[in-house]
């Protein structure tokens, strides 16, 4: 399940930090507003991964998938970027889960 939802959030910073670019354009930000903003949230996003080996970097990746769908209150179209993530995150913690659950049943 790490490995799945590690991917999901390596894969959003990398998404937040190129919609970041386009959002100085689509939004009132300033350059330093929206780069700054996608900055932390990619950093947030990447340094949870590392936390995905305890219940607690899970939690924060489900906040982290909520605050980006948030970022629609600034960027409309951020909307469809974190509807689509916040499924992908979804997936992967639904899939891990069932891969682990047959690793373990196969276990000797």
């Amino acid at each position: 399940m790490r490995t799945l939802a590690a991917t999901v959030l390596i894969f959003e910073a990398l998404v937040v930090l190129f919609a970041a670019l386009v959002a100085k354009d689509l939004s009132g930000l300033s350059t330093g507003q929206a780069l700054g903003g996608g900055g932390v949230l990619a950093l947030l996003l990447v340094l949870t991964t590392g936390l995905l080996r305890s219940r607690v970097g899970y939690v924060v990746g489900s906040v982290l998938q909520f605050v980006l769908v948030a970022t629609a209150l600034v960027v409309p179209t951020m909307l469809v970027v974190g509807v689509v993530f916040a499924g992908l995150w979804v997936a992967a913690l639904v899939v891990g889960r069932r891969i682990a659950q047959a690793r373990y049943a196969q276990a000797p």
